[in-house]
């Protein structure tokens, strides 16, 4: 694989109709995408696939998974008909010291995944591997396995992570003119903050920060994934954010990047 540091990159990916209706965001998607030095491959962790124990996609040919229900005919469409990498997927059994199941038939690119893959990479030309989510662990042991995945960014492998800084379903405000949340805010404002201080620890430990927290993670598996990225960084770096913004009240579309 080419010699080239890529940055780890979070995005918060919001609805999956953001994959038919473009907006601000799927705009930011893009220009970061066209940004970035082509990468020999993309490892995404996404908020949509947890599972008992690490599992990574291992298939030459990863399949297109619609991973919702009840949205129009026109999305259960959408392919995103991107190769896999064994040699990726065999590269990051070597890295991890847990465990790994090698997955080559049952998953492949995910909702959280594509949707946002689909602006960076509109071609679907560049290899994806998907490592999932193993949901035994705490905040603190997927942080400290995200370390492991560092050497890769060192090998022209970008790491992109996709969920929602701030993700409560049940308190969503369909309305187009709704105005966020104020805890939604409040956390979000936090975790921008200590981001962007390299206060990693709190972030980590997100339940001290009390009701606005719990509010804006009632389960954590769409945070995780922030937590990756900032794993992933280098004491010679800086967290930037490319994007920011609360939709629908109570969904965070956050994004940053380390490099």
């Amino acid at each position: 694989m080419t010699s080239h540091r890529q940055p780890a990159v979070f995005v918060g990916h919001g609805s999956p109709m953001y994959a038919l209706q473009p907006n601000r965001y799927t705009a930011a998607w893009t220009e970061l995408g066209k940004s970035l030095k082509r990468p020999d491959a993309v490892l995404v962790i996404s908020a949509h696939w947890v599972t008992r124990g690490v599992w990574v996609t291992a298939m030459a040919k990863p399949k297109t998974i619609h991973d919702f229900g009840g949205f129009p005919p026109a999305l259960f469409e959408i392919q995103y008909p991107a190769p896999g990498s064994p040699a990726l997927a065999d590269r990051i059994t070597e890295l991890l010291n847990v465990p790994v199941v090698l997955e080559e038939n049952e998953w492949g690119i995910d909702h959280g995944a594509w949707s946002v893959l689909k602006y960076f990479y509109p071609k679907a030309d560049i290899p994806i591997v998907q490592l999932s989510l193993d949901g035994s662990k705490s905040a603190q042991e997927h942080y400290e396995l995200a370390k492991q995945l560092r050497p890769l960014r060192d090998e022209n492998i970008l790491i992109l992570s996709t969920g929602n800084v701030v993700h409560n379903l049940r308190m969503i405000d369909w309305h187009t003119d709704s105005e966020p949340a104020h805890w939604a805010q409040d956390f979000n404002a936090f975790f921008s903050s200590e981001m962007l201080a390299n206060h990693h620890e709190s972030l980590i430990h997100w339940e001290a920060y009390g009701d606005a927290a719990h509010l804006s993670i009632p389960t954590p598996e769409h945070y995780w994934p922030a937590l990756y990225t900032l794993a992933l960084q280098e004491a010679d770096e800086q967290a930037k954010i490319y994007i920011d913004g609360i939709e629908m009240s109570s969904i965070g579309m956050l994004g940053f990047s380390i490099q």
